[in-house]
């Protein structure tokens, strides 16, 4: 494998117990974004750390889980999600016998508010919750800290396909203003997909089987995946952008050219102020 490519595919991001950081900008290729996954058991209950001065957003994947930040305390159901802002101490505690919570940071300069997000309120909001794309590409996207919340550069979701269905198309690239991660989940075994980025067909910078826990880095190029037939793909999405604030924006892309008929499927999701590309 290239040295390329392992700084863009990280395989069992979720195979450790406890906090684990399995990509930052010191060992992959991005630029800001990190992720990380914390594994809590009776064993190993509770992660207690700083986060100095990266903004954070956690997911919870499964299991129940309070955190504590700036003495206040918030319990967390799964998919649930909450934004920390930097400068924080944070503790997370499993408030079920095994809590699974993926950890999302980024550099900022500013301090936004604590903010937390129910599943239960995105599912009521068509803005944050709705379906993407047509026969063979449909998907539904929840969009767990986007314009919901404010923030420096974060943004992340999830989104599930149909069995066998392509998601991220058509093909689209944002490079300019954002960089991205997924982190597939919620895909129990024989469950597969496969994942592209390029900027060129011909030669893809990863071509790639990816199964649940793997992660794929997307510092830019056009990037999408599809499922095997019989099984859905599932995957949390994570964006830095480059410029804080003003940068942080969903559903601006760069459509490949020969796919832009339809829109991108993504109009629902964007900030008001965002413009049209």
């Amino acid at each position: 494998m290239s040295t390329q490519t392992d700084s863009l595919v990280f395989r069992r991001t979720q195979a450790r117990a406890g906090r684990h950081i399995a990509i930052s900008p010191a060992n992959s290729a991005t630029r800001h974004l990190s992720y990380g996954r914390i594994r809590l058991t009776s064993s190993q209950p509770t992660s207690e750390f700083d986060n100095r001065d990266e903004e954070t957003g956690f997911i919870v994947v499964s299991g129940q889980v309070t955190i504590t930040a700036r003495d206040r305390q918030f319990s967390l159901k799964r998919f649930d999600a909450i934004y920390v802002p930097r400068g924080s101490h944070i503790k997370i505690t499993a408030a079920s016998p095994a809590a699974d919570v993926a950890e999302f940071s980024a550099p900022v300069a500013a301090e936004y508010p604590m903010q937390v997000v129910r599943y239960a309120d995105i599912l009521r909001d068509p803005g944050l919750h709705f379906t993407a794309g047509g026969p063979a590409c449909s998907r539904e996207l929840h969009m767990m800290l986007g314009k919901n919340i404010q923030a420096g550069r974060l943004v992340a979701g999830f989104t599930f396909s149909e069995p066998g269905n392509w998601t991220s198309w058509p093909p689209h690239e944002h490079a300019d203003l954002l960089e991205e991660i997924y982190v597939y989940f919620d895909m129990p075994p024989p469950a597969f997909a496969v994942q592209l980025v390029y900027t060129d067909s011909d030669t893809p910078l990863a071509a790639t089987i990816v199964r649940d826990g793997d992660a794929v880095v997307m510092p830019s190029g056009y990037h999408p995946n599809v499922a095997c037939p019989g099984h859905r793909v599932g995957f949390i999405w994570a964006m830095a952008a480059h410029e804080e604030s003003a940068g942080r924006q969903f559903g601006v892309v760069h459509i490949q050219p020969g796919f832009e008929t339809g829109g991108s499927g993504l109009e629902s999701g964007r900030n008001p102020a965002s413009s049209a590309r």
